[in-house]
């Protein structure tokens, strides 16, 4: 019977590699385990209860300790959502009227828009709000610090 829990587990380590969920592995454990005790038990109710119960030790057990690697979400921002919150300066005038305005940002250029339509002027200073579609929407840093201590 040792050879069934053999073929077993190796079925489960290749669904785990086609998966990712990290779950099938500790089935495929699971079977080696089990292979082990079909050396000196032959009979197929004890080998299954202990494929059960081996599986779910391991599954319970290492839970959290694989949820703590694999599912590092540390809630980091990446590409565009990355300069939301930063300060930049306006390289081009902003002009709701017109559409027109750039601004920089960690060496790249946005183009930006006023919040509330507003217009801001070549080399001020503003914080970044929010990203809509292409347009950094941004706010003076002066009207950004007051608009906190209210």
């Amino acid at each position: 019977m040792w050879q069934f829990w053999l073929i077993a587990s190796g079925i489960f380590f290749i669904v785990e590699i086609i998966t990712v969920g990290f779950l099938v592995f500790w089935l495929g454990i699971a079977a080696l385990i089990t292979m082990c005790v079909s050396f000196f038990v032959d009979n197929i109710f004890i080998q299954a209860v202990v494929f059960i119960i081996s599986s779910a030790i391991l599954i319970l057990a290492t839970k959290p300790f694989v949820k703590k690697f694999v599912h590092n979400n540390n809630g980091t921002k990446t590409n565009v959502f990355s300069i939301v919150g930063k300060n930049a300066i306006v390289t081009k005038d902003i002009n709701s009227i017109n559409g027109t305005g750039l601004i920089k940002v960690d060496g790249e250029t946005w183009s930006a828009e006023g919040k509330d339509g507003s217009n801001i002027e070549k080399g001020t200073e503003v914080e970044i709000l929010k990203i809509d579609g292409v347009k950094a929407i941004v706010t003076p840093t002066s009207v950004a610090k007051k608009s906190e201590k209210i």
